[in-house]
């Protein structure tokens, strides 16, 4: 599909779509660029990447593609060094999971500009980490403009499809929304549960770190995400987040209540409601023991 492909940041997302290119046989050279001198040096030692860049233009050069796998604050400025030196048809896209600040990249004539964000990850991160099947499975979403172009659109959804996710389109702004209820709230909690549980008392914060076990236990693997990219999200996704935040703030008065009130009834009923949804998640496969599998093998 493409003769030579840049992947600019290769950490957990951008090595693991590397490994795909490889498998797939999609690039003929798969080029690395990054901040980072060992994390470049890892991935090559890895067989990651084929070259190692120290500058996003020098590797973007003469490259048919460029996938953006930084963190979201970067986002918009590497796509926009990219293709200030990129050749007439070149694509480049991201994998970002904040569309809204970014879907809308101005790119020179010529040179396509599709945003992506596959709905893929786990807690590690690092090119060690990364493993083709992270995305078998999962949904890719594009969140093209009325500016993009339909044919780059095409290949993006394709390279994806080749990783074996389910691809959909939707707005940049539906995209945020949903994201900051599904997953980026999800994170917020899990970060302040776990700083809750670091600022008790020694005792009890070492009992509870001792016994960790199942919520608790999920919540610090959710925890363990990288700060940055974190960081990152929540300064680009401000207001679908604190939208959430306020409406989970609001569910959380309702369940406080009921807790004070000992109203058994509508504690059962709220249960019973959200562990529907549970079982709508596990129906839809995005929760099964195959994607567990996937998720214990990257971690070896």
């Amino acid at each position: 599909m493409f003769k030579t492909v840049l992947i600019a940041g290769v950490g957990l997302i951008g090595s693991s779509l590397a490994r795909v290119l490889r498998r797939e046989g999609l690039a003929g050279e798969i080029r690395g660029a990054g901040r980072s001198a060992d994390t470049l040096r890892k991935a090559k030692e890895l067989g990651v990447i084929d070259a190692a860049f120290d500058s996003v233009e020098a590797g973007a050069k003469d490259a048919d593609a460029v996938f953006v796998c930084t963190p979201v604050g970067r986002i918009v400025e590497t796509v926009g060094r990219a293709a200030s030196v990129m050749k007439k048809g070149a694509i480049v896209s991201d994998v970002g999971s904040v569309k809204s600040t970014i879907a809308s990249v101005e790119t020179p004539d010529g040179v396509f500009f599709v945003p992506a964000h596959p709905v893929a990850g786990t807690e590690k991160s690092g090119p060690e980490n990364g493993f083709a099947e992270l995305f078998e499975g999962r949904w890719c979403i594009l969140t093209p403009t009325e500016k993009t172009d339909k044919g780059a659109t095409a290949v993006i959804r394709r390279v994806w499809e080749k990783a074996g996710m389910r691809v959909e389109e939707m707005s940049p702004e539906r995209h945020d929304r949903v994201m900051a209820l599904m997953s980026h709230l999800p994170h917020l909690i899990a970060y302040t549960i776990v700083g809750t549980a670091a600022d008790l008392e020694e005792q009890t914060r070492n009992d509870v770190l001792k016994y960790a076990a199942g919520g608790f236990r999920d919540f610090t693997r959710i925890a363990g995400s990288d700060p940055v990219m974190w960081r990152d999200i929540f300064l680009n996704n401000t207001d679908a987040v604190l939208d959430g935040l306020q409406r989970f703030t609001e569910d959380l008065t309702v369940l406080q209540r009921a807790i004070r009130r000992k109203d058994g009834a509508a504690l059962q009923e709220w249960f019973t409601r959200t562990r529907d949804i549970r079982r709508r998640i596990v129906e839809v496969r995005q929760d099964t023991p195959e994607s567990e599998k996937l998720l214990l093998k990257g971690k070896k």
